[in-house]
């Protein structure tokens, strides 16, 4: 399905180029006569006139000629030498190389009633020089302010969670929106990245207190489920000792061995609880 959209698009591009290349090209009687005219001026003041006719553009641009006002049939010409008539012709160049810049931080509101500042960055290209030329005003001015407008547009539909976390989702949507509105100004938006997302203090600080309040938290079940495993392990731990009496002179003189290793001059002797009782009874 995607395919098919890409598909789709790039017919309609190319039969608006073919419309604007092979329209009505006719400039009438009297502009045949200036073009005439004009030939005639080249041929009087060669060769001073063919530095004013040969005009060389280079790799990463196109040429796009009008003749007396109208787009001159065949499109955009280059790279390399061509050729225009004194006085008729003009042209403008078109950079085909990819422009970067980057987006203004835009106040937006989100979907949870939030204001935050973004900026990002966006990666574009002038696909068609004729329609980036004949369509539009200026290409690069309005790609810019539509990237500010889309930018705020996709966001206003996020909430805080989603802006923080689907960045790539939010850059791909922004990416096919920005691309499908500049497909008629020959434009190609390559790719769209956020940059930064700013938050007002206010709420970076209570974020902060609820990530704070979730670690305690969080430490405070860790630390019930070690005390809860201690207590198990004791249990089946007395049990043995209980099944057997030695294992508690056993681990009797395995805590003296550790008390020795650190502190010398401490040592422990256990005293049975029998004979206390004995002495409470007199």
């Amino acid at each position: 399905m995607e395919n098919e959209d890409l598909q789709l698009k790039a017919d309609k591009r190319r039969e608006r180029q073919s419309a604007l290349e092979n329209g009505d090209t006719s400039i009438g009687f009297c502009g045949w006569m200036l073009v005439l005219l004009s030939l005639v001026l080249m041929v009087v003041t060669l060769p001073i006139s063919i530095w004013m006719c040969i005009k060389i553009v280079k790799e990463y641009e196109r040429a796009i000629i009008f003749r007396l006002g109208r787009l001159l049939r065949g499109g955009a010409k280059g790279p390399g030498l061509f050729f225009i008539l004194p006085c008729t012709d003009s042209f403008i160049n078109v950079d085909m190389r990819t422009i970067t810049f980057d987006i203004p931080p835009q106040e937006v509101l989100t979907k949870d009633s939030v204001t935050v500042s973004v900026d990002g960055v966006v990666y574009y290209r002038v696909q068609n020089a004729t329609l980036a030329v004949a369509n539009i005003t200026n290409a690069d001015a309005a790609t810019r302010l539509l990237a500010q407008t889309t930018l705020r547009n996709v966001l206003g539909t996020k909430n805080l969670a989603e802006i923080l976390s689907d960045r790539e989702e939010i850059a791909h949507s922004m990416q096919s929106t920005l691309d499908d509105a500049t497909d008629d100004w020959g434009i190609k938006v390559e790719r769209v990245e956020i940059k930064d997302v700013k938050l007002p203090l206010q709420l970076q600080r209570a974020m902060a207190a609820e990530a704070e309040a979730t670690r305690e938290a969080r430490a405070k079940v860790i630390a019930a489920e070690g005390e809860m495993n201690a207590s198990r392990a004791l249990k089946e731990a007395s049990l043995v000792i209980a099944e057997s009496p030695s294992a508690l002179q056993l681990r009797y003189l395995q805590t003296l061995n550790t008390i020795a290793a650190e502190k010398n001059s401490t040592i422990i002797f256990p005293l049975p609880l029998e004979m206390m009782q004995g002495f409470t009874k007199h």
